[in-house]
């Protein structure tokens, strides 16, 4: 089943095409899109090995000429070094403004090749090749660029949109279960914040914590509505002036968590499960959302195998303070989102830090 899902926006939209089999028709689609011969593929050394040849075939066979750089896995090589490499191989390639950065891998390859291809000569053209579910239906959409400061996560970025982001679902057959769990906490996210159906559907199947236990067409349906919702939000809030900071619902928190655990004891995803329970009670002592809702998204975090506890050792004072370098801070003010009903939340500053520390005291 093909599904493309338009991205409108004021000064470049875009497609995101999702397909079986679709990694193979990446020269083609990108050739449709008159980019400039010079490519440079971006990839870890794993995705390289599972897919590299696939994708370098179907871009020479369109007439590209590719390069490619190889960075190291992982959120704690998310930096400026990294992207120096990039830059170092750029240049001697003599990538020019009519070039593209193709993006193969996860949400770090891609914010690091996103946040490159923003910055080299001043912008060139990015292709989101995501190949794992949390890139797929978050971070590879919507322009968000970026790497990690650190005293804080992706605190240097920049916005910069693709020109294309191609789905193939079946390279989700190689992602390691974990990094599957972990996407489906921003699956989840999306029934949270702005899709009551498909938290429905997600509550519906009977488990949600490995691939081959969840049905091709709800894969299918995960991968379709979730990149919709994503759509919906960046094409009326492309730079996050106000409606897009519902995004971030649980990931205030989360990146406080990732950030205070040297991006080594829990992964993004994970986080961010971390940060949806706690402000999921949160609401819940502010008289904002019902005790039941709360046990349901809790439940449906539970299913899919993800964390619902702070993990052991982490300061809460700690996290209190690294609130305040958060990226969506305003006027010295945290904000948070915050759920009112399954598919609806609001944004607000007013949360004192003592609700906070209590709520973080009893995870």
């Amino acid at each position: 089943m093909t599904s493309v899902i338009n991205v409108n926006l004021p000064e470049q939209s875009y497609e995101i095409a999702i397909a079986p089999s679709s990694l193979d028709q990446l020269g083609q689609q990108m050739a449709s899109l008159k980019l400039g011969k010079k490519v440079l593929l971006v990839s870890n050394p794993t995705i390289l090995k599972h897919f590299g040849e696939r994708a370098i075939a179907s871009l020479t066979s369109a007439g590209f000429e590719v390069a490619n750089c190889t960075l190291p896995p992982g959120e704690r090589y998310k930096t400026l070094n990294s992207i120096q490499k990039l830059y170092d191989i750029a240049l001697e390639n003599r990538l020019e403004r009519s070039s593209t950065m193709v993006a193969l891998g996860g949400g770090v390859i891609g914010d690091m090749t996103g946040f490159a291809a923003a910055t080299w000569l001043r912008g060139i053209n990015v292709v989101q090749v995501p190949t794992t579910l949390l890139a797929m239906v978050d971070s590879a959409i919507g322009g968000k660029t970026g790497v990690n400061h650190p005293h804080g996560k992706n605190l240097i970025g920049a916005f910069h949109q693709p020109r294309l982001v191609l789905i193939d679902p079946d390279v989700l057959k190689t992602l390691p279960m974990r990094e599957f769990r972990a996407g489906m906490a921003e699956v989840i996210k999306y029934g949270v914040i702005w899709d009551a159906e498909l938290f429905a559907q997600l509550e519906a199947s009977k488990r949600l914590d490995q691939l081959r236990y969840v049905k091709p067409d709800l894969i299918n349906l995960i991968l379709t509505r979730s990149c919709q919702a994503k759509a919906d939000v960046v094409s009326k809030d492309e730079k996050e002036g106000g409606l897009r900071a519902i995004l971030n619902y649980g990931h205030t928190i989360g990146h406080a968590v990732e950030s205070l655990t040297g991006y080594r004891l829990v992964n993004h995803g994970e986080a961010v499960a971390i940060g949806m329970v706690a402000v999921g009670q949160i609401a819940v002592d502010l008289g904002l959302w019902q005790k039941e809702d709360t046990e349901r998204q809790n439940a449906l975090i539970q299913k899919a195998g993800l964390p619902t506890q702070l993990p052991d050792g982490v300061d809460i004072e700690a996290i209190i303070q690294a609130l305040q370098l958060d990226k969506k801070v305003k006027a010295g003010k945290v904000r948070f989102v915050l759920p009112t009903e399954i598919g609806v939340v609001t944004v607000t500053d007013e949360v004192r830090s003592d609700i906070i520390r209590q709520v973080l005291q009893a995870m």
